[in-house]
């Protein structure tokens, strides 16, 4: 019995010296490959330490020149505040609603077709790889300056998102009642009124209510390229060298954004 457990032993050794470096110490290599991308992406990129400590008494400098901000130029923005909401509100009412049938395209145990997932599928992936901004750059020289080229980008971003999120949720629910209609002889539209809409619709609000957070910040930005919103008038106060508007244009976003965060994650709290 020892003799074969010395065996065992000695045979489980040899088998351990004779595999390779990389099978013996994996996580040693991921962290030597790791150590050595982020070190060609700060040789590559020219990052400095030493210029962002240089840098920080600028930032100091402008800080300065910001503060006070001017709360009486409060009042006038309060109207590209509400733009800037509005085309976050439209952006992801339409998203929501285009992305209704990709979704259910999207999901394996939904759609059998295999042809149709791929093509759901391969729109939703395409358009999850454009970047809002690009997009609004896209919309702006097409629908023009102004908000309704943000709203429009801001349509097909969320549906990318929701797409993606709720297109996973449906795959994820119990399949015992799409098995049951199924196996009563129910039609696809009945199994998806039935079976999957009320297990998945406390979800796919939760998630239109999250692109919506995402959106009201988001469409901020796309004002810096010309979709409207309060973006430009950030955009216009910081070209010329405005910067106590400016200051209190970035205060009365975060306030805003801090409302419309806090009165969605409540939301979706009830939901889930």
């Amino acid at each position: 019995m020892l003799t074969v457990t010395s065996r065992s032993t000695l045979a489980e050794m040899k088998a351990q010296q004779n595999k390779g470096l990389l099978a013996r110490h994996p996580w040693h290599f991921a962290l030597l490959v790791f150590a050595l991308v982020y070190g060609w992406s700060f040789m590559r990129l020219g990052v400095d330490p030493i210029m962002f400590l240089k840098g920080f008494p600028q930032m100091g400098g402008l800080l300065r020149r910001m503060w006070p901000p001017d709360w009486a130029y409060i009042p006038a923005m309060i109207g590209p505040l509400a733009e800037t909401a509005q085309m976050a509100l439209l952006g992801t009412t339409f998203g929501g609603i285009l992305a209704v049938p990709t979704v259910l395209m999207a999901a394996r145990n939904v759609n059998s077709n295999r042809g149709i997932y791929l093509a759901a599928r391969t729109v939703m992936n395409f358009i999850r790889t454009i970047p809002d901004i690009l997009l609004a750059a896209l919309f702006v020289p097409v629908l023009g300056v102004g908000p309704l080229a943000g709203a429009a980008a801001l349509t097909l971003f969320s549906f990318g998102i929701i797409c993606k999120l709720s297109s996973e949720s449906i795959e994820a629910i119990d399949p015992g009642p799409l098995e049951a209609m199924d196996a009563v002889g129910s039609g696809k539209l009945s199994q998806i009124a039935f079976a999957v809409v009320p297990q998945i619709l406390p979800q796919f609000t939760a998630h239109v209510l999250y692109v919506l957070e995402i959106n009201v910040r988001v469409a901020g930005i796309l004002g810096m390229v010309g979709a409207g919103g309060i973006g430009m008038w950030l955009n216009t106060s910081m070209a010329i060298f405005q910067y106590r508007k400016a200051a209190a244009i970035i205060l009365m976003f975060f306030v805003s954004v801090m409302l419309i965060d806090y009165a969605s994650r409540k939301l979706r709290e009830r939901l889930i």
